[in-house]
């Protein structure tokens, strides 16, 4: 089924059978491997170049008409019909509640799981992706500092909340290893590194944070999704 999706005329799939992973290795993109890799489900990736910008191509857009990565097409959905999905937050959720892996089955939990991930969606990804633009990218064309210090003000408080969260608890929800730790710490991870904003937002002031990082990156499979798509 998965083969009659527009998306395969660009990217063919060797294995239709399996999960259909679009993607890239950024902080967003890895979070989709990363579970893929943690939960061991079989699935295929495909690279879409934003050097080429294929994320504009009209077979991506026929699976994500917002042009972003990452995407899927699980051949085996809901039902047992294909489903295609976009949103990487979106894309966490439906993952786990396919392999019952990674967000917990208590109500009460499930919900708090879920509002961390909310939070790195509607927080950290765009206040760190914001400070990036600013401190690395085309932001040093800019004579006028107060975007930059606005962003690296909020990454910091940002990184403050997450700080006294992990002061009591080895993983964003305690003892245990959930997709909220999979959306976070691919964004701290590219914020002192890609970034190279350690300095900026004072990182030396966040030793529970460094702690969960160094725990979340010694993880084999996340050692294997950050590589992923090749």
């Amino acid at each position: 089924m998965a083969l009659t999706h527009p998306i395969t005329a660009k990217w063919p799939a060797q294995h239709p059978d399996r999960l259909q992973l679009y993607s890239l290795p950024t902080p967003n993109g890895v979070k989709v491997s990363i579970a893929l890799e943690e939960m061991q489900l079989p699935y295929e990736a495909h690279l879409v170049s934003f050097e080429r910008n294929e994320q504009f191509a009209p077979e991506f857009l026929a699976l994500n008409p917002n042009n972003k990565i990452p995407a899927i097409l699980d051949p085996h959905g809901p039902g047992g019909q294909p489903l295609a999905l976009f949103e990487s937050g979106a894309i966490l959720i439906y993952l786990a509640e396919k392999t019952g892996q990674l967000l917990p089955r208590d109500a009460a939990a499930r919900y708090e799981t879920l509002q961390w991930l909310m939070w790195q969606m509607g927080g950290v990804g765009p206040m760190f992706g914001q400070l990036g633009f600013f401190h690395k990218f085309a932001g040093k064309d800019w004579e006028d500092k107060r975007p930059r210090e606005r962003y690296a003000a909020e990454s910091r408080r940002l990184l403050g909340v997450l700080e006294q969260r992990l002061a009591a608890s080895e993983w964003i929800m305690g003892g245990d290893y959930t997709i909220a730790d999979i959306a976070v710490f691919p964004w701290v991870r590219n914020l002192v590194g890609f970034y190279n904003a350690g300095l900026l937002v004072g990182w030396a002031d966040f030793p529970q944070v460094q702690r969960a990082l160094d725990a979340f990156v010694a993880r084999p499979a996340v050692q294997r999704g950050l590589q992923i798509p090749a």
